[in-house]
């Protein structure tokens, strides 16, 4: 049970998409090559070689002799005719002891653009892995030609001539919006006394391809500027379409309170699209807008939701699925566009770097004041987002289809019930906190936990700030430390502080477990008994599970618990009724429908979250140790 503990301090409790155990006691197991290229290919993540899953979580398998796994991995990922090439360190594979157990931990980073695709064997098409939270699946040839694409230095997507389309296929009147747009930024720029041909050739709309002579419009300029049967023909981008939804009716049979689609009534070309939707952005009700008497009254909220739009249509592949859609939600905005990333979200988090496959529509954009060439767009977000004390912006992939998704929550990470029990605990030290300290210890009572690399998503501090304001607060005695190196994670201390009331201390009921099991939730670290701040004190759970609502559960759960088989679509539809309008975390979930939580996740839970039928309580998180579901608000089984 020590050992379990132990463990379960640094790792994951499951496996999950940047987390794989391989017990590996005979040797390298072929499957880690497919892994290595599956993490490659898509965020990265961690292989722990000597650890195997069980129900109850991972534990130690025992490797007879790890110096010889070592240096056999590092012959194996050298060798060109197993894996194509080798992106890690000597820093990325190292040894670790639990339980008197050696463990091989090998983080391997996400590959960068120049270096994907990483595969397996001498043919990309048969050995090209990528990872999502059912494992590793083989990519198949679309995509691994799309990673070859992005790979190659070569012209940007949209620098591409139309062979027969010519100037008739733009819309004048959005040109000349463009230029009286333009004008009113900066009235004097040169580029404005050419005319209409010559400001598109400044552009990148219209270009001369030198080593054959051809002469044409681009891509970037049909999509900026185009009609839309020209911008959808079967010669140019048929699978084109541009989205904006609102989802604000309190009648939920009313699916869209506005929307503005491809439907026949504008010119649906990028700039259309870009005035249309700033203009409903400018004006969302839940963003303040500022009385400034000599300047347009928009926000900093404004400008980042001005520049999540760009980003979507700057750094799309128009040639994928989809199209560009925004999402207003209640809670949240959220703009999706084909295309994966062509940075790392370290990469991108740090800013100062910058990839866009389409760099002329990128300058198009600049000329009217947004897309940051800098790389320091979502950046910019991101400040303004914590400047409103707004949970930060989360930025996902999704493949097959392959599409990226920025999400702009509009829930305060600063809940007023939360700072005041956190007053009522420390008394004045809470007061004479910075604001990123006071946040960390909020994070900390919602979350049950907080880490330096979720706070990396939550402030706009560096790493290394990030590690002195937590060791600050363990010295103020205001956190507690658990774990060491990358399982490290902090917790508010177990026993209130002397002279406050127990009225902190969570009531939160928890469904009925085997106690018997080292990581059984009453044992657990995250046991709500042993914290000051239960999850009925998190704006993101619900009110505490009382005995009848548990009750109501098993009965609902009843009929798959009691048998052997079920089909898979039946499983589904009772964790569908199961987490309607409230979040269950995997382990409340198997313990209804009597299966194990490893299956029931890899079958049932994680496709229902790929549909997009669950959505996660801490989505910017996916292996939070407290991770939850809730189905999706209009889900149908």
């Amino acid at each position: 049970m020590t050992q379990q503990l132990s463990l379960f301090e640094v790792l994951a409790r499951y496996e999950g998409v940047d987390t794989e155990y391989k017990s590996a006691r005979g040797g390298l197991p072929k499957s880690l090559w497919e892994t290595y290229s599956a993490f490659a290919n898509t965020a990265g993540g961690t292989i722990y070689l000597g650890v195997k899953e069980t129900d109850d979580g991972p534990v130690t398998s025992g490797l007879p002799d790890v110096e010889k796994l070592q240096r056999d991995f590092w012959n194996g990922i050298n060798n060109r005719q197993r894996v194509s090439s080798n992106i890690l360190q000597e820093r990325h594979v190292s040894v670790e002891t639990y339980g008197g157990d050696a463990i091989l931990v090998i983080e391997v980073p996400r590959a960068t653009r120049s270096e994907r695709p990483v595969y397996i064997g001498p043919d990309p098409f048969k050995g090209t892995y990528r990872r999502n939270h059912e494992g590793d699946f083989l990519c198949n040839e679309a995509e691994v030609q799309r990673m070859f694409a992005d790979r190659l230095e070569q012209e940007p997507a949209d620098s591409r001539i139309l062979e027969y389309f010519d100037f008739d296929d733009l819309d004048p009147t959005s040109l000349k919006q463009y230029r009286n747009r333009m004008a009113s930024r900066v009235s004097t720029h040169t580029w404005l006394a050419e005319d209409d041909l010559g400001l598109l050739k400044k552009l990148g709309g219209w270009r001369k391809d030198r080593r054959t002579g051809d002469e044409g419009l681009t891509v970037a300029g049909l999509l900026m500027f185009g009609k839309t049967e020209a911008i959808q023909d079967v010669a140019a981008l048929p699978g084109f379409h541009l989205d904006y939804r609102e989802r604000l009716a309190e009648d939920d049979n009313i699916r869209w309170s506005d929307r503005l689609t491809i439907d026949g009534t504008w010119e649906a070309n990028l700039f259309q699209f870009y005035q249309r939707v700033s203009q409903k952005l400018g004006h969302d009700p839940v963003l303040k807008v500022p009385f400034r008497p000599d300047r347009r009254a928009q926000s900093d909220a404004h400008e980042a939701l001005k520049e999540a739009l760009v980003n979507a249509l700057i750094h799309a592949d128009h040639y994928g699925q989809g199209g560009i859609v925004v999402d207003r939600f209640k809670d949240r905005f959220e703009f999706s566009n084909p295309g994966t990333l062509l940075l790392s979200q370290e990469q991108l988090l740090a800013g100062g770097v910058t990839e866009c496959r389409n760099k002329s529509l990128q300058l198009m954009f600049q000329m009217l004041g947004v897309g940051d060439k800098a790389g320091s767009g979502l950046d910019k977000i991101r400040r303004s987002w914590h400047a409103h004390l707004w949970q930060p912006p989360s930025l996902s992939e999704r493949f097959r289809p392959d599409r990226v998704i920025l999400t702009l929550p509009l829930i305060s990470v600063m809940p007023e019930d939360v700072m005041a029990r956190l007053h009522q605990r420390f008394g004045q030290a809470y007061q004479e906190l910075s604001r990123d300290e006071a946040q960390t210890l909020v994070i900390a009572a919602m979350e049950k936990q907080v880490t330096n690399r979720r706070l990396q998503e939550m402030l706009t501090l560096h790493r290394v700030d990030i590690t002195q304001m937590l060791s600050g607060l363990v010295e103020k005695g205001m956190l507690g430390p658990h774990g060491r190196s990358r399982g490290a994670y902090y917790t508010l201390p177990a026993q209130p502080l002397e002279g406050v009331t127990a009225a902190f201390v969570g009531t939160h009921t928890a469904p009925p477990t085997d106690t018997s099991s080292p990581h059984s939730e009453a044992s657990s670290p995250h046991n709500t008994d042993t914290f000051p701040h239960s999850e009925d004190h998190s704006p993101y759970s619900e009110k505490p599970m009382e005995a009848d609502e548990w009750e109501a559960l098993q009965k609902i759960a009843a009929p798959v618990a009691a048998a052997k088989r079920t089909p898979p679509d039946a499983m589904q539809e009772v964790v569908l009724e199961l987490c309607r309008g409230r979040f269950l975390t995997l382990r409340e979930l198997s313990d209804l429908v009597n299966r194990s939580p490893k299956n029931l996740g890899e079958r049932q839970v994680a496709p229902l979250v790929k549909a997009g039928k669950l959505e996660l309580r801490y989505p910017n998180v996916p292996n939070h140790s407290l991770q939850s579901y809730r189905t999706v608000e209009g889900t149908t089984a």
